[in-house]
């Protein structure tokens, strides 16, 4: 049995998590042809999931993600905080 105390830092595995699916998503729509940054700016201003592709399941990987979560993450990553 361990003798030390864990820590887990909840924030940090969830921003990693949607760094992936977002990563995914970006890439699935590129593979497509579309512009990735102008789809996925469409989808947060909308929440209308038909600016995402089925392609690789990207749009119900992005669907996974609460859109006020997604613009926190990436406003704390563009501060760099």
């Amino acid at each position: 049995m361990d003798d030390f105390t864990r820590k887990f830092n909840l924030v940090e595995e969830r921003d990693a998590q949607i760094h992936e699916i977002l990563s995914t998503v970006y890439q699935a729509l590129e593979e497509k042809g579309y512009n990735p940054i102008n789809q996925i700016v469409g989808y947060i201003l909308s929440e209308d999931p038909t600016y995402i592709t089925n392609h690789n399941h990207a749009r119900t990987l992005i669907r996974k993600i609460d859109r006020d979560e997604l613009l926190q993450v990436l406003v704390r990553k563009y501060l760099g905080q």
